[in-house]
Parts: structure tokens; sequence; C-alpha cells
């Protein structure tokens, strides 16, 4: 076990739910790969883990706005901005501006920053095939479809996309719909007096961003 992860699973009893114990070990399973390459990218690459996804992003789309990076890595436009501004300074990124929206701003690779990323790149992707190595290749593509299936189960309905979708979409079964038990009449006059009052607006759900540092 990774000294710098936690093994979630040591808080299991033997009569909890299966898919409270199968949470904590996918939980478990992604600590561990996140703290090493955590480490490994310190380590090799005086990286953290936010600045690597951020250059991963913009090596895939060749260029992005700060609103579009802070939407595919789930942080605010503060974290981005942050991070931006380093990366910048390091020589990997330059800022664009954004035709026809004097706002907005595009970040974009340099000639040098892609190609020092590429490198990493290549490293980053070696040490996932090692620590996956534990799984067959087959074994791999069956986990990677049951994940798709969880993926897309936990998104809000219409999110669903890609390749994942596919394979949830493949492996979904319907499911069958138990009627609720006869209430007592007591409880269907409660509900009856309840219905005729007038509706409370529920208080809005505060949303809540993953903040990252640097």
């Amino acid at each position: 076990m990774d000294g710098s992860a936690v093994d979630h699973e040591t808080r299991l009893e033997a009569d909890d739910h299966f898919a409270l114990k199968l949470w904590l070990r996918i939980l478990t399973c992604s600590n561990l790969i996140e703290s090493r390459i955590r480490h490994h990218l310190r380590r090799d690459f005086d990286c953290t883990l936010p600045r690597f996804d951020l250059l991963a992003q913009l090596e895939r789309a060749d260029g992005l706005k700060m609103s579009e990076l802070s939407q595919r890595l789930m942080v605010t436009g503060g974290n981005v901005t942050g991070l931006a501004d380093q990366l910048q300074h390091e020589g990997w990124l330059v800022r664009e501006a954004v035709e026809n929206d004097r706002r907005a701003t595009r970040l974009r690779l340099t000639g040098a920053g892609r190609e020092r990323f590429s490198g990493m790149a290549r490293t980053h992707e070696g040490w996932v095939v090692d620590m996956l190595g534990a799984l067959s290749r087959d074994e791999q593509r069956q986990l990677h479809v049951l994940l798709g299936k969880l993926k897309l189960g936990l998104r809000p309905a219409g999110a669903g996309s890609g390749e994942e979708a596919t394979a949830g979409a493949t492996a979904r079964r319907p499911t069958r719909v138990k009627s609720a038990p006869p209430r007592p009449r007591r409880a269907l006059a409660v509900a009856a007096r309840a219905a005729s009052r007038a509706a409370v607006p529920a208080a809005p759900i505060a949303r809540f961003r993953n903040k990252v540092r640097p």
C-alpha cells in the first residue's frame, strides 16, 4: 500500500452492503494510482498533477478558452488563471485574444511547450500501463466497459456521450419498478391535506467547485 494513499476498505464491516465495499475498493484504487502519479511527476518532471492535466487538455485540443478549460478540469476560473500564469511565465503556453469576444482568452501551447509535454505524456502513459499490469488486456477491457456503464448511470439524463455511453447503453437493462405498498387511511388523509396547501419552493442546492492548488 502506498504510504501517502488511504486504504478506505479498512473501515468496512463484514455485514456492510456489497455496493459500499465495491465503492471503497474503486476509491482506494483511484487514490493509489493518483498518489503514485503525483509522486512520479514531482520526482521526474518537478510538475504537479493539476499542471499536467491542464497541459494535457491544451495538447489534445490545440488551444482552449479559459472557460472551456475550467469546465473540462471541473475547477474554478481562478484556479485555471493561477496555473496559466505560472505556465506562461515558464514558457509552456501563450495567451491569445478570441475573435469577436473581447472578454475571452484562449490558451495555446508554445512549440517548446508541446515538445516538452510530449515526452512527459509518453512517460506518464508508461506509468499507467505498469500500474494496471496486474490485469490482463481482456480484464482491462471488461473493467472499462463496466465502469463506462457505471459512469453513464451516474450522469444526469442526456449528459452521457462518447465511448463510455456506447458501452453503458450496450450493457444497460430495463429496470422493473415495484408498486408502492398501500398506505393507511390516516396517512392518506394527511397527504391529502398537505397537497391542498401551497407548495413551498425548495431551497436551491449550493454548488461547490473543486479547488486545486497550483
